[in-house]
């Protein structure tokens, strides 16, 4: 037992320094962490890493997911809602229907209902591995708006069409109109759970009072609440999380009241979502000689394994690519009878939309996920086989559009074509807005005190200067009561004006809303 902690304790090491290493030769941090499980796997004693396949998903997926939906920006998605679910559905239905008549026609034994289970496994790209790797590089914000839209509900999508298909294989038969009411409850479902337990949390925090800490415990628990409660009811867990982590989102100052419990928040979570997306990246790799012992159970030789995964690795990417275009099409259609987003979208785009097509932690987690006996007690037929192809799809799309995709985006030279301000204009317009956001409290509230007043517009332009350290020791506390005043004013300001002007990023609010906190913060300590 003690041999075993010491085991994963390195394992938590090895993470840590994996992507140390990552940031340090600038390369996607979910390809080195696949490559060291995989050096990891050959050494020989080291025990095994087992986690029981039907709490794959409960662990990871929950937070990873509402962690996504909580830091996205609802304003931006909205405005590209076409796009983005066509990538997280229309796509991703096209692809898995792809994958499972190719798998079917060239893999031997494999049947269709197999084929749409693992078209359901691989279809849905990762966007943790994606986001990873466009922090090194600037693209268009359309885009990475995009792919994080995508990356919210192509997951829930694909893990409905896996779930049929595991029935359809188990069964052996699969009755349209049962699966027409069980989708349409699996969707609504999950989505109207979601959205009613994140009220309920939203609630339980204005009824009671709390403290940073639970605060910050209550969104840890909260997706987990969310996915199991709705899995329970035979619903789309995946939905309800991301529906519940949208609502709460846009309601981010409701459940984390003062700025000590948004920062401690943000820093928790970071951590938290750094780890277990280190541990499902290493797991990939830790898998491979597992999943070879079962492929040579079943009498498939490695290089024919090989071929097969190397063939559903090319129907992603062709897929993926005519999808792109096939979007582009559309919308120079589109855009005659309807206001599109984008009305020029060219073909550089659509390009590099077809070339971000990483799979990882869903993928994995999935077919981690299959049983491996069924109700009826046989075995469940060729789950090594799906296991493998699964680990090459990973493995390849990670290596091999992970390490060209920098080179890709700035040999395309894609310029932020929106309709939005520019990272200068926003900075201008929301430091000139604040400062007189503060002006207007002050005159109207303590137009009496005129020296404290012009002090404090000299505090609130701090930030344009290099020292004024000094400063907040002269203030005394009625003055910095006022001052947190004047703050509380300018977030409540970015937050309509967030709603109400979308020509800004709500990348820029955030921000801002940000350093309001630690302004906070730093003055009270």
């Amino acid at each position: 037992m003690v041999e075993n902690f010491i085991y994963y304790l390195g394992l938590v090491l090895v993470i840590i320094g994996a992507i140390m290493l990552a940031n340090r030769l600038k390369v996607a941090y979910p390809i080195i962490l696949v490559i060291a499980g995989l050096l990891i796997s050959f050494i020989p004693g080291l025990p095994v890493l087992k986690i029981d396949p039907e709490l794959i998903f409960i662990i990871f997926l929950p937070p990873l997911l509402y962690e996504a939906a909580f830091a996205v920006s609802w304003k931006e998605i909205w405005k590209l809602r076409r796009i983005i679910t066509s990538f997280a559905f229309i796509v991703v239905f096209l692809t898995a229907i792809s994958v499972a008549f190719v798998a079917n026609s060239y893999i031997p034994g494999f049947s269709l209902a197999l084929g749409f289970v693992l078209g359901g496994i691989v279809s849905p790209p990762d966007a943790v591995s994606a986001g990873a790797i466009l922090k090194f590089v600037k693209v268009p914000k359309n885009v990475s708006t995009v792919l994080e839209g995508e990356s919210l509900f192509n997951d829930a999508s694909s893990l409905i069409i896996f779930r049929f298909a595991m029935v359809a294989v188990a069964t052996g038969q699969f009755i349209w109109q049962d699966a027409a009411v069980s989708f349409g409850w699996m969707v609504f479902g999950g989505l109207g759970i979601g959205i009613i337990l994140a009220f309920i949390f939203l609630e339980i925090g204005k009824i009671f009072p709390t403290d940073v800490n639970m605060d910050a415990i209550l969104s840890l628990v909260a997706p987990y609440v969310m996915y199991i409660a709705a899995e329970e009811v035979h619903s789309s867990g995946v939905l309800a999380v991301v529906s519940g982590g949208l609502f709460l989102s846009v309601r981010r100052h409701q459940i984390f009241k003062t700025s000590q419990s948004r920062l401690r928040g943000s820093n928790v979570w970071e951590s938290f979502v750094f780890l277990i997306n280190g541990i499902v990246f290493l797991l990939i790799g830790l898998d491979l000689p597992e999943i070879m012992v079962g492929l040579r159970k079943e009498g498939i030789s490695l290089s024919d394994a090989v071929g097969y995964g190397l063939l559903i690795t090319v129907v992603l990417v062709i897929v993926r690519l005519l999808s792109g275009f096939g979007a582009v099409f559309v919308t120079l259609i589109m855009r005659n009878f309807i206001n599109v987003a984008d009305r020029d979208p060219g073909m550089k785009a659509p390009l590099l939309m077809g070339w971000t097509g990483m799979r990882g932690v869903v993928s994995l987690a999935a077919a981690l996920s299959i049983p491996i006996v069924m109700e009826n007690g046989q075995p469940f037929p060729h789950r090594d086989l799906i296991l493998f192809i699964t680990f090459i799809v990973i493995l390849t799309t990670l290596i091999i559009q992970g390490l060209t995709l920098p080179a890709l985006i700035k040999k395309l030279n894609l310029s932020d074509s929106g309709a939005g301000m520019s990272e200068e204009e926003s900075e201008y317009f929301l430091r000139r807005e604040m400062r007189r956001v503060s002006f207007r409290y002050l005159d109207e509230n303590y137009k009496e005190r005129r020296s404290e007043n012009e002090y404090f517009s000299k505090l609130m332009d701090r930030w344009e200067q290099e020292d004024k350290e000094d400063s907040t020791h002269e203030m005394s506390e009625e003055a910095k009561q006022i001052y947190f005043e004047t703050i509380e004013q300018q977030r409540i300001w970015l937050r309509e004006e967030n709603r109400r002007n979308p020509n800004i990023d709500e990348e820029y609010i955030r921000h801002y809303l940000t350093r309001l906190d630690l302004e906070e913060e730093r003055l009270r300590m």
